[in-house]
């Protein structure tokens, strides 16, 4: 039997590796298998969404790199230009070279930021945008780029401080994701399908859709309905590309704008050739008054519950505390240290709780950079996530230095849902069960951040945390950096295990006034190659 046909807890006692998968396996996403996918319906694109492996085949081996596989290019020459070798798909370098998403020159991935509907270039498509959409003020901090391509639309908000969460499933292209994310982009696989996306209600400031051919009028309109659960009040919605005064299409177009404008109470802001902008209205009133009460509002629905939650057919009811507390929120530089009202409103958090977690985090950076010598404010580091986010005091006190890094901030399924305040604060983040494998490409991230481990205990009738640090170790990049803050007898269990999957690791004290035993882990994933561990 080989090992990786053994149980991970069974290998970690036994004090054996854990074994290398084989090559054919470096692109895996064991949740979007297309193997798998086949199995499921085509209707409403189902087979593209999550489809996790049973206990009986998830994976118990490593997954190696390709065999040409170098440390990615660092931040922010990323942007421009990645490694061919890593991401050695040229699929869409081939089709859409003609329309300035991607081209192959020598060792490189070049990203010159075009795309199908960006003719002119992606940087003025969004000079066009900014004549009806103030992307220059601090009123727009969030972004969802849903069929995002290679992130062409989320490249050029950068330098207007805008924050985009891409998206897009694997697909015929298969590597959208993995690109944007090499290139030090947010991004997570998914699509709009048969069930919500994993970010909670009023989280976005502006939802763009550049040809991604979903159907927002089809189906009762569910697929608009969670594209308004997602906006902000006044919040922008951009759809370019068919069916906007596309030939063929006039009548989809027709009852997509009467169910955007009189059924949802949209205003629509501006039209530019193929492209239209919609503005989410402040408040319900509107809707109050409308003569057909449909879609009507939804009499049962948690707006925020988004894991494994299927699509409705009907508005969600944002309270009316929740839409004045957002419209009177400071612009977003001043969010990270303020807490959201939301959070004092909906989870009875005392503003001195928050403040202690803020500063708490602050204390601790310092700790990791200058004591632990851990890289933040260099390159070292672009693509980083928060396992056990809470309230986002790790991430916002990393924005608050201006580190060159974007956060992915994980609330998992097994604690309470803060996933509003993170966004709250002009910060990213999903919600995720960490039993299965996240959305992600292998090699995504530069630093793993967990603290505590707790909620992932939790897991143990479910899932193994030998399980659980086999997907870290999938989702970090060769040389990459785990830090996990836990008690010494949590930290000996991870440690057991982190020497089972070779990754080189140290255990220090917290920093000063640190309360109870917590200590703090740092480990890296050692670069191999699979012919080394495999001959082991």
């Amino acid at each position: 039997m080989r090992l990786y046909e053994q149980t991970l807890p069974a290998m970690v006692e036994h004090g054996l590796l854990v074994e290398s998968c084989p090559v054919r396996l470096a692109d895996i996403m064991p949740c979007h298998d297309p193997k798998r996918a086949r199995s499921f319906s085509k209707e409403r694109n189902h087979y593209r969404e999550r489809h996790c492996p049973p206990f009986e085949e998830k994976l118990r081996c490593l997954i190696p790199p390709p065999p040409d596989y170098q440390i990615p290019v660092r931040w922010p020459e990323s942007l421009r230009k990645i490694w061919f070798n890593n991401t050695p798909h040229n699929k869409i370098a081939e089709l859409k070279s003609d329309q300035g998403w991607m081209v192959q020159e020598g060792d490189y991935f070049v990203f010159p930021g075009g795309g199908t509907m960006f003719s002119e270039g992606a940087e003025r498509y969004v000079q066009k945008l900014e004549k009806y959409i103030p992307l220059r003020t601090s009123a727009i901090r969030t972004a969802l780029d849903i069929g995002c391509g290679v992130a062409s639309f989320g490249a050029c908000l950068i330098n207007k401080e805008v924050l985009t969460m891409s998206v897009a499933p694997r697909d015929s292209h298969k590597a959208q994701i993995q690109f944007v994310l090499e290139r030090g982009l947010p991004a997570v696989v998914g699509m709009l399908a048969t069930q919500r996306l994993p970010f909670p209600s009023l989280s976005f400031d502006l939802v763009h859709c550049s040809r991604c051919l979903v159907p927002f009028a089809a189906f009762n309109g569910s697929y608009f309905i969670e594209v308004d659960r997602l906006l902000r009040p006044g919040g922008y919605f951009v759809l370019s590309g068919p069916p906007v005064n596309f030939q063929g299409k006039e009548r989809e177009y027709e009852v997509l704008q009467e169910f955007v404008v009189e059924k949802m109470c949209y205003s629509l802001i501006g039209a530019v050739d193929k492209t239209v902008i919609w503005q989410k209205p402040l408040n319900t009133s509107c809707y109050r008054a409308r003569e057909k009460q449909v879609p009507s509002f939804c009499h049962e629905d948690d707006p925020d519950n988004a894991w494994n939650t299927e699509l409705v057919e009907c508005i969600t009811r944002p309270s009316v505390n929740a839409i004045d507390t957002l419209l009177d929120q400071p612009n977003w530089q001043k969010r990270p240290d303020m807490i959201p009202k939301r959070l004092l409103e909906a989870r009875n958090v005392e503003s001195a709780e928050f403040d202690k977690d803020t500063r708490r985090w602050g204390r601790r950076i310092r700790h990791y950079v200058e004591t632990l010598k851990i890289g933040f404010g260099t390159s070292r580091y672009r693509n980083v996530m928060d396992m056990n986010a809470l309230y986002g005091g790790f991430a916002a006190n990393l924005m608050s230095r201006n580190d060159p890094v974007w956060v992915m901030n994980v609330i998992p399924t097994t604690g309470p849902n803060t996933l509003s305040t993170i966004y709250d604060r002009g910060l990213l983040g999903v919600v995720h069960d960490w039993c299965e494998a996240f959305s992600t490409y292998p090699r995504t991230y530069d630093l793993l951040h967990v603290a505590p481990l707790q909620p992932f205990t939790t897991l143990d009738k479910r899932c193994s945390l030998a399980e659980v640090m086999v997907e870290m170790d999938r989702i970090l990049r060769p040389e990459g950096t785990i830090i996990i803050r836990d008690t010494p007898t949590m930290l000996s269990r991870v440690s057991k295990i982190a020497k089972a999957i070779q990754w080189k690791f140290e255990i220090f004290d917290p920093e000063p006034g640190t309360s109870g035993k917590e200590r703090i882990f740092v480990g890296t994933k050692v670069f191999w190659r699979a012919e080394v561990v495999e001959s082991q």
